[in-house]
């Protein structure tokens, strides 16, 4: 969402972002206003019971005055954000929805979303995962009939489509079309490439030596006991590659110890620096980490440790851009095997560089913008946007 802010920002909008009280400083810096959102627990406790639609009905109330003041051409939120959407809605405001990784509308056939099973070959395969589709219908129901209890509750109409938090207005999808599967969409979805942003930092120091430079970049949120990073260290310290390695201000505990002598860890780092600089990125296959990897020409070893981190191994391994490790199989020897398999193999180098090389022909930030002044109407270069991001007011 700051890539597109910066984006619809430099071409001469003006853009609100509404997030959390962190993220003021770069939404200043990239010319934006910022708009605090409320902070309250949005996920359900023992203590604080309050259920994610709920919230949403809330922070709906809450926002809509706020929003109706501001008067907006057009309201962008985040796919897991849904109280803008609704108080945009019954303010009259065109509302599109950003859907900051692969798209999770998957038709029957496909497998369900974020399993990480790769797409069919056969028609026995597409049978077999249409078979199954109608469990993950019934949970797509389920969530209709909240969210529909959520809108009448708000005095809006039901929808009867399913993934009826995604606008039907617009809905731009922000990753790589090479890793989308291929099956008919509908008019206005818009796979426009990776929104790419990172918050500013200094180069850090390479590994000495002149072997391929891998560069291990586990998950900010996942792999408490960092388990990746460990087998990874452990798993390529007798190889003839230089580690690079990062714990992303997660400090290892128990400690990591010596640290082997191609390698170097250090607490953070500058994707956007580092890795059009590395010829591998071992990961746990978080969405931002590996578009950025793909954007740089670099394949990828992901070892998906939650959610839709198995999507996006399975999406790498069927693109052919990398090579996946199965989460209960992490170990030094697995991480070695994959990192010289994916090393050894031109092909996964070859097609990893033709995504790079797609990315900077086709900007996904300014492919948003375009599309979102096309939406908000006839008011030209002077729009007034207003997004929101799901570390605001999120339902999921």
């Amino acid at each position: 969402m700051l890539a597109l802010g910066e984006a619809l920002t430099g071409r001469g909008h003006e853009v609100t972002l509404q997030t959390w009280e962190r993220w003021r400083a770069p939404v200043e810096a990239a010319g934006m206003r910022f708009a605090p959102a409320p902070e309250y627990q949005v996920f359900p406790t023992r203590e604080r019971p309050l259920k994610p639609y709920e919230a949403v009905l809330r922070a709906t109330r809450v926002l809509e005055p706020e929003l109706r003041a501001l008067a907006p051409h057009a309201v962008v939120a985040d796919i897991l954000t849904l109280a803008p959407a609704l108080a945009g809605e019954r303010a009259g405001v065109p509302v599109a929805t950003l859907i900051p990784h692969v798209d999770p509308r998957l038709p029957p056939g496909a497998p369900p979303y974020s399993l990480g099973a790769r797409w069919p070959h056969t028609a026995a395969g597409r049978a077999l995962w249409r078979a199954t589709y109608r469990v993950v219908r019934r949970g797509l129901e389920q969530g209709r009939g909240e969210l529909n209890e959520t809108r009448r509750r708000l005095g809006l109409p039901a929808h009867e489509h399913v993934h009826n938090g995604i606008s039907r207005a617009l809905s731009i999808v922000g990753t790589f079309p090479q890793i989308e599967y291929p099956f008919p969409r509908p008019p206005e979805s818009h796979i426009v490439g990776p929104l790419l942003w990172e918050p500013p930092f200094e180069e850090v120091e390479l590994p000495p030596g002149e072997g391929p430079l891998v560069l291990v970049a586990p998950s900010t949120a996942q792999d408490a006991g960092h388990r990746l990073l460990r087998a990874a260290l452990a798993g390529l310290a007798d190889q003839p590659v230089r580690v690079l390695a990062t714990w992303n201000r997660r400090t290892p505990d128990p400690p990591l110890g010596s640290v082997p002598a191609n390698a170097r860890v250090v607490d953070w780092l500058s994707y956007a620096r580092t890795m059009p600089r590395c010829d591998l990125v071992v990961c746990h296959g978080g969405h931002g980490t590996v578009v950025r990897a793909l954007a740089s020409g670099c394949p990828v070893v992901v070892a998906p440790a939650a959610g839709d981190m198995n999507e996006n191994a399975a999406r790498v391994a069927w693109a052919g851009v990398g090579v996946r490790i199965p989460r209960r199989l992490v170990s030094a020897r697995t991480i070695r095997l994959a990192v010289v398999r994916a090393l050894a193999d031109p092909s996964i180098t070859a097609r990893a560089r033709e995504l790079a090389a797609w990315a900077a022909e086709n900007d996904g930030a300014q492919r948003a913008a375009e599309l979102i002044e096309a939406f908000a109407g006839p008011s030209g270069g002077h729009g007034n946007i207003r997004s929101w991001t799901r570390d605001g007011l999120s339902d999921d």
